[in-house]
């Protein structure tokens, strides 16, 4: 037995350390659609930490509220008691303007040409696009205790907060912070 743990003790202890890293610290997740672009993009590989404290503005991973077998990748945007309101296109935070430097790059193609050129893939979303006045449409909301409001950085088709509701901090998985997938892409996620 002695010889069994001597030969076989570190590798059983460094699978065990593995699958405890995997199973409660870190997860991979892949990015499932363009509701986060063009900060994600489709088909990218992601870690998520699950230990860390929420803040404003992380990406997480979150299960769906109206579907629980569903793993999303949105960034957070209200807090627990938050009062969020979007008025043309411009985010208020408890009646602050925050803004959203993340947006930039899309605000200025819609601007441009309603982002049709960048939903050229899909002519469902050029017509979304084309019937928008703004990036995103205005809204108001009270963020209940022991909650979060999620969106997705692409605001016309995302499927967020603003159709399936308010996530309840249970049901966030964790903060994406590592990017391996594509390998041209590689890197941390702020």
């Amino acid at each position: 037995m002695k010889d069994f743990i001597k030969n076989w003790g570190l590798i059983f202890l460094i699978v065990l350390v593995f699958l405890i890293v995997r199973l409660f610290i870190i997860t991979p997740v892949s990015v499932k659609g363009h509701s986060m672009d063009p900060t994600l993009a489709d088909g990218q590989k992601l870690m998520t930490y699950q230990l860390s404290e929420i803040n404003r503005f992380d990406i997480i991973t979150t299960q769906e509220p109206d579907d629980m077998e569903k793993l999303a990748v949105k960034r957070v945007i209200g807090l627990p008691g938050d009062r969020v309101q979007m008025q043309g296109d411009v985010l208020s935070i408890n009646d602050e303007q925050v803004e959203e430097t993340y947006l930039q790059l899309f605000k200025e193609k819609f601007s441009e040409d309603q982002l049709q050129k960048e939903y050229a893939y899909n002519p469902t979303f050029q017509n979304i696009a084309q019937g928008s006045e703004n990036f995103t449409n205005d809204f108001t909301y009270e963020v209940p205790e022991g909650k979060y409001f999620v969106l997705g950085d692409n605001r016309l088709i995302s499927k967020d907060s603003r159709m399936f509701g308010f996530v309840d901090e249970e049901m966030i998985k964790g903060e994406v912070v590592f990017r391996y997938w594509p390998i041209s892409e590689i890197g941390t996620i702020k």
